[in-house]
């Protein structure tokens, strides 16, 4: 009896890990920046690996408002911008990458957003056309698990 009940309470405690290891933009960033909608309107660039091991389409908390997709994401956000002044500007994000990476953001408003192939070459890209001063968290995944180098970069525009 006691070895079933063992074998139960690790099946449950199993599941109930896995079931947290989602993009979590509770979980501390890879690297964290504050910047201005002035100081984005010249593209900035940041060198990241991207890749991850949760599959979107597995975590119940993500629930893109755009593109819906696969991807393999980090548990905590490659990325976090505190923003202010974005007033006036769309905001632009997109991924320069050696493979087929994937795009995914949460924005201060608590809204999620994913891309996959929007900015060509197998490259994600989104566009805030509203953005608003606050935190924005950044995954930069795969399509398909794999793990490749990759490039961020932001650049605001004018409405």
């Amino acid at each position: 009896m006691k070895i079933v009940l063992s074998a139960a309470v690790l099946a449950f405690l199993s599941t109930g890990g896995a079931a947290i290891a989602c993009p979590d933009f509770n979980a501390s960033p890879g690297e964290s920046y504050r910047a201005s909608g002035s100081e984005l309107y010249e593209t900035k660039a940041f060198s990241v690996r991207a890749g991850g091991d949760n599959y979107i389409w597995n975590c119940p908390n993500v629930k893109p408002g755009t593109d819906t997709g696969a991807g393999y994401f980090p548990t905590a956000p490659d990325f976090s911008f505190q923003l202010n002044g974005m007033s006036g500007y769309k905001l632009d994000l997109r991924v320069v990458s050696d493979c087929d990476s994937a795009l995914l953001i949460n924005t201060s408003s608590a809204n999620w957003y994913y891309d996959d192939d929007d900015n060509g070459n197998l490259d994600p890209k989104i566009v805030l056309t509203r953005p608003v001063d606050g935190r924005v968290d950044i995954w930069i995944g795969t399509f398909d698990g794999t793990y490749c180098d990759a490039q961020l970069q932001l650049e605001t525009f004018k409405k």
